[in-house]
């Protein structure tokens, strides 16, 4: 333990900074972690809750925090839905500027009797209340 303490001092901090898994991607990975966990509003959280906030998906777009939150209830959580399990791979994140990044990955959705898979695209920025997704691009590749 004492090892590891005195690696860690003789690694100057902005090599440590450059190391430390980026922000965005804890906001993503707590996304997965709701999801799986049934909450809905967990993960819908990572969205800024603002009227600019933009999802665009299959020829749709939805505008505001209150349709994207209602899009995802009524496909998810209404009577006979289910949300299935969720997994992000293949995520790469690039900082833009130290209040605005973009991750582009691919979501597979794994229901009891089916799967959906394809690639998104998150503009992520800094706020007051931590880092958001303001804008999230979807694209559904097949479902199985």
């Amino acid at each position: 333990m004492l090892l590891a303490f005195t690696l860690t001092l003789l690694i100057p901090a902005q090599a440590r900074a450059e190391n430390a898994p980026h922000p965005v991607r804890a906001l993503l990975d707590a996304q997965v972690k709701a999801w799986n966990t049934g909450d809905l509003d967990g993960f819908v959280s990572a969205y800024w809750n603002d009227d600019r906030v933009t999802f665009f998906s299959g020829g749709d777009v939805s505008k505001g925090f209150k349709p994207l939150r209602d899009r995802y209830f009524k496909r998810y959580k209404a009577e006979g839905k289910e949300m299935g399990r969720l997994a992000f791979e293949n995520l790469e994140i690039d900082s833009v500027s130290p209040d605005f990044a973009v991750a582009r990955g691919r979501y597979r959705l794994k229901m009891k009797t089916s799967e959906s898979t394809g690639l998104f695209t998150l503009w992520v920025k800094k706020t007051p209340e931590g880092w958001r997704i303001t804008h999230d691009h979807t694209s559904t590749a097949d479902n199985k």
